[in-house]
C-alpha cells in the first residue's frame, strides 16, 4: 500500500555513496510511486531542512498525474545534503489532502525512508535522507 515509502536499493546506495563530492556537483532523486489506484494526482513536497519540513516552504514540489501507469517524480540539480519527503495521493484532485472530522487523513500519505508518524506526520529524524554525488538515486513509493 501507500502508507510508507520504500527506499530499497536507495538506501544501500546512499550509505555506499562516496563522502566527497566534487564542488558544485548536483544530484537527482528519483521517486516512484506504486499507488493503488490510477486516478488523481500524487502531490510531493521536498524539504532540505528540519525546520521547514515542521512547516515551511519546501526546496521542491511536484505533481504527478497517478492515470495511466506508474507516477516518478524527478528532483534535478540537488545540492548535496539531508532531505525528506512528504507525499499524498489527491484521489479526488482537489489539491488538498482529504480529512475526516477528527483530521485523519482520508487519502493515502507517504513520507521518505520507511518514516512512519505517530499522531501526525513522521518526524525529521525518521524521514530524512542524505544526497550527495552525481549518481540518481530511486526511491519506491508504496
Amino acid at each position: 500500500m501507500f502508507r510508507s515509502i520504500t527506499a530499497l536499493a536507495a538506501v544501500a546506495m546512499l550509505a555506499a555513496a562516496p563522502a566527497f563530492a566534487e564542488p558544485g556537483a548536483t544530484s537527482t532523486v528519483v521517486l516512484t510511486f506504486e499507488t493503488g489506484a490510477q486516478t488523481g494526482a500524487v502531490r510531493i513536497a521536498l524539504y532540505d531542512s528540519e525546520a521547514t519540513y515542521a512547516g515551511g516552504a519546501p526546496v521542491r514540489t511536484a505533481i504527478v498525474d497517478a492515470a495511466g501507469g506508474q507516477p516518478v517524480a524527478r528532483f534535478a540539480d540537488l545540492p548535496a545534503g539531508t532531505y525528506a519527503a512528504k507525499a499524498f495521493h489527491d484521489l479526488d484532485g482537489d489539491g488538498k489532502m482529504g480529512a475526516n472530522p477528527f483530521g485523519m487523513p482520508t487519502e493515502p500519505y507517504a513520507f521518505s525512508n520507511n518514516a512512519r508518524g505517530n499522531m501526525g506526520p513522521a518526524s525529521w529524524d525518521r524521514a530524512r535522507f542524505d544526497v550527495s554525488g552525481a549518481t540518481a538515486q530511486t526511491i519506491v513509493i508504496r
